[in-house]
């Protein structure tokens, strides 16, 4: 089993930053990717960015490449999401995700199914 945290999440206005992080716990030592993931209201969950736990690939979603940024600390078993230029469309609940077994490609690092455990998210507000 593998425990997600969410944390970092807030109100912000457009063009401002956010640094979420999700922080591991368990059997961490077993995971192999680990991704951001949002979901608006009214909207399907979609994919944000990911990263292998080895730092050897990082995905992200068009919407957000360039702006947003994955980091990993391995000491404290976090991952970060860095959040530049934000937009009143990036308001949303966002969750991070573990996948306990190798992904095949870097593109379905992108794929909700692929990973194994959840956290429960957190809410960033960006206002116009």
């Amino acid at each position: 089993q593998v425990q997600l945290v969410e944390s970092g999440g807030g109100w912000v206005q457009a063009g401002g930053s956010l640094r979420l992080s999700c922080a591991a716990s368990g059997r961490t030592f077993s995971t192999y990717a680990m991704g951001w993931f949002r979901q608006a209201p009214g909207k399907e969950r979609e994919f944000v960015g990911a990263t292998s736990w080895s730092g050897g690939s990082t995905y992200y979603a068009d919407s957000v490449a360039g702006r947003f940024t994955i980091s990993r600390e391995y000491a404290k078993n976090t991952v970060y999401l860095q959040m530049n230029s934000l937009k009143s469309e990036d308001t949303a609940v966002y969750y991070c995700a573990a996948a306990q077994h190798r992904i095949a490609t870097v593109g379905a690092m992108g794929v909700m199914g692929v990973y194994d455990y959840w956290g429960q998210g957190t809410q960033v507000t960006v206002s116009s």
